[in-house]
């Protein structure tokens, strides 16, 4: 079974990736998320049903109708309307799935994880992805390292040397 260190790093490995829930506000942390992702190297595409364009981006109504697809879609949606996009994650062909959680319940629904597990969607429940990055804000070098020393930092699962 797959841990969620696996998930991340596979995640983050891809190079196109949507972020469902961009805001219309540029000051929004999900347009700081979206820029950032950008400037790590990510090729990403905005999906908000109420925007044309972010940040000189194209902006998707929904995970169908981006063109050509992507790799993963990091969710930064209300949780009540997480299951319908991980639906639509489904119905668009995406496997790798984020729902973000920085402080609160962030984009994670009971609902939304269920139907990825039933579905074969690989699915991260909640995390910043800033605490995974390189050369983040000390800000987020703080919250890794606080999550490390509570434990709640997810480990790369340690191969055994086989023999």
């Amino acid at each position: 079974m797959t841990n969620t260190r696996e998930l991340i790093d596979d995640f983050l490995a891809q190079e196109r990736l949507a972020l469902v829930g961009v805001s219309h506000n540029p000051t929004d942390f999900s347009r700081t998320v979206f820029r950032d992702l950008i400037r790590h190297g990510y090729e990403m595409v905005p999906v908000n049903p109420n925007l044309t364009e972010v940040d000189g981006h194209r902006c998707f109504a929904r995970m169908q109708d981006i063109t050509p697809p992507v790799d993963g879609a990091l969710l930064m949606t209300p949780p009540a309307q997480s299951e319908q996009v991980v639906r639509d994650c489904h119905a668009a062909g995406i496997t790798r799935v984020w729902l973000h959680r920085g402080a609160g319940t962030g984009a994670v629904s009971p609902e939304a994880v269920d139907f990825c597990h039933q579905h074969g969607l690989s699915v991260i429940e909640g995390y910043c992805p800033y605490m995974f990055l390189d050369d983040t804000a000390a800000f987020h070098r703080v919250h890794r390292l606080f999550f490390k020393l509570t434990g709640r930092y997810p480990a790369a699962r340690v191969r055994q040397a086989v023999r």
